[in-house]
């Protein structure tokens, strides 16, 4: 089985409010991010942090579960720990979106892991035309190092650590943008 992860615990200082619930075509920002990982995977779960119990409201009925993470002041790290930590003890990989990311399609989450399937790599992520992106998988031989993170990072140091171990799969499109700011929202959704 392989696991759907979505991150969606973080402050959004830049966006001045929650920016995860924010409208965006008719539903909130997060559940874009998290519709698009449930076609990918067999289970998702999905970790909160500010303002969870809105967060929690506006993913009502699309998501396995929830998680709720105390420490995500500290960071992205602590969110990944958090994540990694529900995953069921029968999953093979989890594959790893961000909540702020409404725009990724879903045959990229279908294809990093089929990636994984033919490359047999611990790690497998999309290589877009500007630059290596998410969702991001990670084989359950990686968990112990996911845990060990550490401050506000995401899961970088982990892919860099052993590049033999990293499988990219070639995306021809552009990295889907993520949305920091009510600008970037904005341009999101312009038509």
């Amino acid at each position: 089985m392989i696991v759907g992860l979505l991150l969606a615990a973080g402050g959004a200082r830049r966006f001045g409010s929650q920016k995860l619930v924010a409208p965006f075509r008719g539903r909130a920002l997060v559940r874009h991010a998290a519709e698009t990982l449930v076609r990918s995977t067999a289970t998702t779960i999905v970790v909160v942090g500010r303002d969870a119990q809105m967060v929690r409201d506006a993913l009502d009925g699309v998501v396995n579960r929830i998680v709720e993470n105390p420490d995500w002041a500290t960071g992205m790290a602590s969110s990944v720990r958090v994540g990694i930590d529900a995953v069921p003890p029968d999953a093979r990989a989890v594959l790893i979106a961000l909540g702020d990311q409404p725009g990724v399609p879903p045959d990229i989450g279908r294809a990093v892991i089929a990636g994984w399937h033919e490359s047999g790599k611990p790690i497998v992520a999309p290589r877009f035309r500007d630059g290596r992106g998410h969702p991001v998988l990670f084989a359950r031989e990686v968990f112990d190092e996911l845990r060990s993170l550490a401050g506000d990072v995401g899961a970088r140091s982990v892919i860099e650590r052993i590049p033999e171990r990293v499988a990219e799969v070639v995306i021809d499109a552009e990295m889907p943008s993520d949305v920091d700011t009510p600008e970037d929202l904005d341009r999101l959704a312009a038509p």
